[in-house]
């Protein structure tokens, strides 16, 4: 008797359970158990990272991260209002920047400010200067094309309404169009977030104070201080994990909520 396409994707389904059980199985009995743990949950030798791993680590890598997001916000604005002007030096300038800088690496930007400043202009910047400034470059150049996305998105007759009944061009964007499009590039700039809470982590290149280290310069003295393989390393990744899935997660509801996808 010939086979349902039900029953096809049953025994489909079973043969890909079976093959990634026996995966599985042949990885758990190869790997040598004891090894990875000395190399990456050597915990006990771990006590003196604590709570400092918190309260300078974790808190170091917030602040530099919301203070390059706040000010990349905010170039990201006026870049997207640049970019869409009717005015053709503004538009070149914006293009420029946005291309620039989000076709080179991030990593650059902070070489660039952390010894560049100081060569160029005689100025030594301080640490949450150097990063929350190259975040903020990197950052404006990106948030700037996802906001000029959602300025398109507002429906072009709401404008035109505004302006028929003698509203200033200022005021209808204002108002009316800023508004909305910030509603709907809401799940993308929350994870520009994610995207700058990691590149935070950047800032090593530039050497740094204890007090100003941030997650992954606490991992990587960690590896130097204590006995203890790659932990540190492992218990950085977790505190960045304390950030970025709490964001993914508020992105993943906000796309469900977004008033694209019909759900309220």
């Amino acid at each position: 008797m010939a086979m349902t396409t039900r029953d096809r994707a049953r025994v489909s389904l079973g043969i890909q359970a079976g093959i990634f059980l026996a995966v599985v199985i042949v990885l758990a009995v190869m790997v040598d158990w004891s090894a990875i743990r000395n190399s990456f949950f050597s915990i006990e030798n771990l006590g003196p990272m604590f709570p400092e791993i918190i309260t300078v680590g974790l808190f170091n890598t917030v602040k530099y991260t919301v203070v390059g997001f706040v000010f990349g916000l905010l170039g990201g604005t006026l870049l997207a209002l640049m970019r869409m002007s009717s005015f053709p030096v503004y538009r070149w300038v914006a293009t420029g920047y946005i291309e620039f800088f989000r076709g080179i690496p991030a990593i650059l930007v902070f070489i660039a400010l952390g010894f560049g400043a100081s060569l160029a202009f005689g100025v030594n910047l301080s640490t949450l200067q150097i990063a929350g400034s190259a975040l903020a470059i990197v950052a404006s150049a990106y948030i700037a094309e996802t906001l000029r996305a959602g300025l398109q998105a507002v429906p072009k007759g709401q404008i035109e309404a505004a302006r028929a009944l003698g509203m200033p061009a200022w005021r209808a964007m204002v108002t009316i169009q800023i508004p909305q499009a910030f509603r709907i590039v809401l799940p993308p700039l929350t994870n520009e977030a994610i995207l700058l809470t990691k590149d935070s982590s950047l800032i090593f290149v530039v050497g740094m104070a204890g007090g100003a280290a941030e997650l992954t310069k606490m991992g990587r003295d960690g590896i130097n201080i204590y006995q203890a393989g790659l932990t540190p390393l492992v218990i950085a990744g977790f505190c960045y994990l304390l950030l970025t899935v709490p964001l993914s997660l508020l992105a993943r509801r906000m796309e469900h909520r977004s008033p694209r996808t019909g759900k309220k």
